[in-house]
């Protein structure tokens, strides 16, 4: 079992910057590939970033590449999304994920382990 916490959320102008975290406790973090996925009002939760149990490799969804940054540190569990020039479409509830293996994934039921998520909101 792996208990995952984000933190970070807020409100935000648009074109501003802000980074979520998602603490890991448990078994050990580094066994765990990561991702974010995030849910709008009204809509499916969709797939933002995953990175390998290693941190190697990243995989982004196309409408945050180049704009959204993942990272893990494995010494503190914890995995990070740094997001800059946020835009409205932004807004969601975003969810940390861990899954078992080391490969990247974007499909959520890959996933076995959920946060509760933490709200971004974007203002135009």
């Amino acid at each position: 079992q792996v208990q995952l916490v984000e933190s970070g959320g807020g409100l935000v102008q648009a074109g501003g910057s802000l980074r979520v975290s998602c603490a890991a406790s448990g078994r050990t973090f580094s066994s765990y590939a990561m991702g974010w996925f995030r849910q709008a009002p009204g809509k499916e939760r969709d797939f933002v970033a995953s990175i390998s149990r290693s941190g190697g490799s990243t995989f982004y969804a196309d409408s945050v590449k180049g704009r959204f940054t993942i990272s893990r540190d494995d010494a503190k569990g914890t995995v990070y999304l740094q997001m800059n020039s946020l835009k409205p479409e932004d807004t969601a509830v975003y969810y940390c994920a861990a899954r078992s293996g080391s490969y990247l994934s974007n499909r959520e039921l890959s996933y076995n382990y959920w946060g509760q998520g933490t709200q971004v909101t974007v203002s135009s």
